[in-house]
């Protein structure tokens, strides 16, 4: 794996001592019941406000997006270069070392037969091996009539079925609307929407792709799309964590 890729056992097991403390098997009902569940209070505000503070400081990221160039919506976001922030970093670790065991559950309950190692490094091998070596964390940026369409970050072949965002402004001070939203497209049914409610500092783990639902015949597999809607007033910051690299 590329070095500048690895993060410091020291960082992590500080990310690790700020989420033990978490009622993770509640988390994972969550997710297995909905696709998402929030972690609250997840970064203090301050620390919001660094990460924030990164965005107009091109020496962080490897490439910027205005997404009306490619049709995702309107607005504009960065993918952070390696090595990333270390409170970034250390969260992208310590986070997949919980999430790795509902997706494994869950690719064994869809019948796939990828199981995800134990470590994110081990994970960022098997990526890099595949061709995925761009990191894929993220810094957006919203303001007034900017909206996010409803999507995937799937990046290649190879893909967590997990993702992590942060919100890093404070609703109706910082902005008004920008509201987390999740589709999930239902077999021969119409689909279902969950709308997330956050504050700053608040996480929200999802489902990338597709998950598990337990129906009457067994499991099937619903597909899903996550997005936000239109910021009404003010400027809103959200960090994203996606677990695989990019090609």
């Amino acid at each position: 794996m590329n070095a500048r890729a690895k993060v410091a056992a020291s960082v992590v097991e500080a990310a690790e001592t700020r989420i033990v403390g978490y009622d993770w098997p509640a988390l994972a009902a969550d997710l297995d019941g909905f696709g998402c569940a929030v972690i609250e209070k997840l970064l203090a505000p301050e620390e919001c406000r660094q990460i924030a503070s990164l965005y107009p400081h091109e020496e962080h990221f490897r490439s910027h997006i205005h997404m009306a160039r490619h049709g995702f919506g309107k607005g504009e976001y960065r993918y952070f270069r390696y090595p990333l922030p270390d409170l970034l970093g250390g969260l992208r670790s310590a986070l997949y070392l919980r999430l790795a065991e509902v997706a494994n559950r869950w690719n064994e309950r869809m019948g796939q037969a990828m199981r995800y190692p134990a470590t994110h490094a081990e994970f960022l091998e098997q990526c890099h091996a595949a061709g995925q070596t761009r990191p894929t964390p993220l810094l957006l940026q919203y303001v007034p009539g900017d909206f996010n369409c409803l999507h995937q970050d799937l990046y290649g072949d190879l893909a967590f079925p997990l993702q992590v965002a942060i919100l890093l402004s404070e609703p109706g001070e910082d902005f008004t609307g920008g509201e987390f939203a999740l589709t999930e497209q239902r077999p021969r049914m119409q689909s279902r929407v969950e709308v997330v409610p956050l504050r700053q500092g608040d996480a929200v783990a999802f489902a990338v792709h597709n998950r598990p639902v337990q129906g009457s015949k067994g499991n099937y597999r619903v597909n899903l799309r996550h997005g936000v809607s239109r910021l009404r007033s003010g400027m809103r910051h959200t960090v994203g964590i996606i677990f695989h690299d990019a090609k």
